[in-house]
């Protein structure tokens, strides 16, 4: 799988599941390139999500909802995620 067509099913899922007024996803995957650890095929995002629905959640469980959601993309693709709620 290639970041494009990870980037479309992150953001796919999410919108399916959850109310979102507002979605970002950037790659960062170039800042951990030389990085110990780092494997090909694994990517590093950030995904910037502005919601309501989230909002009424507090940190840790909308946390959780979107790594249930994400579950096997974490699992096969994803190796760091940065969340931000808004």
């Amino acid at each position: 799988m290639n970041i494009n067509e990870l980037i479309k099913i992150v953001k796919s899922k999410i919108e399916a599941e959850i109310v979102i007024q507002d979605f970002k996803i950037e790659d960062k995957s170039f800042l951990h390139k030389n990085h110990k650890g780092n494997q090909e095929g694994m990517f590093h995002l950030k995904i910037i999500i502005k919601s309501e629905e989230l909002k009424k959640l507090n940190k840790i469980e909308s946390t959780k909802k979107i790594y249930s959601i994400l579950n096997l993309e974490l699992r096969e693709h994803i190796h760091s995620i940065q969340i931000l709620l808004s």
